[in-house]
């Protein structure tokens, strides 16, 4: 949140400086009223003007001090807010991402495109982002520190943050509304990439075609993943919210699995699918204890081949 990457993050950091700033003032102020009061020498005080002093703090710092104060930072704080609402912009329009939250990972589609993915974010730098957010089952928060604030994921209801990233980085995002036992290993990385970079990306995953899998492949994957209600590679993009786990079309070229529980390097996905109970214990996908170690290692090597 204090480095920024973006207009609407510089707007939460400038707003957290203000206020930092404010309250710094009115600690020293009021720690230097406590230390001249303790240093003056003790003085019988008639009782008018007792009432007349009670009356001082009353009005000053009971009344005036906190008017003050939220007129101040109201009036700060609320055009900041604006750099972070879907107003109508001249210019480039802005890219439409959906993110639908789950127990726990990140489904991302991108409309315009027909491209979907889960856990990994790619956005342009430079260009508007509305984040239309939602969730399939619990209430989940969406939030990118290093890029903006944060809005709430509701069952049923859409909602909508405008964000925008200055230049190419990758940020971890976090799920930040308590959602369940893995709520803290529900991570999404955002990778902000040049506009060129990132128009190549989406061609990429529009024509690309899933290797043809081999016989004991496409068995193993249509028995025990196809019932997840997923959109399998081995099909096209349904355009329906997915049931239990994410789009596996692109599963092998991202950086982590299981939303940011295991980095996707060499072996992790054939770990995955034996322990993923144990990685990221109560997640939805069913254990695969029955398999044996030749038809797990069959599985991971096609899945490891998805990488458009």
């Amino acid at each position: 949140m204090l480095d920024p990457y973006g207009p609407a993050a510089r707007a939460v950091a400038w707003t957290w400086w203000a206020m930092f700033g404010f309250s710094a003032v009115v600690l020293v102020g009021v720690v230097a009223l406590w230390l001249i009061g303790m240093r003056r020498p003790p003085a019988a005080v008639p009782e008018e003007k007792v009432a007349r002093y009670n009356r001082r703090w009353i009005v000053w710092g009971g009344i005036v001090l906190p008017c003050v104060s939220i007129v101040l930072l109201l009036s700060f704080g609320i055009p900041q807010g604006k750099r972070m609402l879907p107003l109508p912009v001249e210019g480039v329009q802005p890219l439409k991402v959906e993110v639908i939250g789950h127990q726990w990972w990140w489904e991302v589609r991108y409309p315009e495109s027909g491209v979907v993915t889960a856990n990994q974010m790619n956005l342009p730098a430079g260009r508007p982002l509305d984040i239309h957010v939602s969730s399939a089952d619990v209430i989940h928060s969406f939030w990118i520190p290093r890029l903006g604030g944060k809005i709430d994921m509701i069952p049923g209801r859409t909602n909508v943050i405008r964000l925008e990233a200055d230049r190419p980085a990758t940020h971890r995002g976090q799920c930040s509304e308590f959602c369940g036992m893995q709520h803290t290993h529900m991570i999404l990385y955002s990778e902000v990439q040049t506009a060129e970079d990132f128009a190549t990306w989406i061609q990429a995953r529009q024509q690309w075609q899933a290797p043809a899998p081999k016989p004991e492949a496409r068995g193993l994957f249509e028995r025990e993943c196809a019932a997840c209600g997923l959109e399998s590679p081995l099909g096209g993009i349904t355009g329906e919210t997915l049931l239990i786990g994410p789009d596996l079309g692109d599963v092998g070229s991202r950086s982590h699995l299981g939303a940011g529980v295991l980095k996707n390097e060499p072996g992790a996905i054939r770990r995955w699918l034996s322990k993923h109970q144990t990685l990221k214990p109560e997640n939805r996908m069913p254990p695969l204890d029955h398999l044996g170690d030749t038809e797990l290692d069959v599985l991971a090597d096609w899945l490891e081949t998805l990488t458009p």
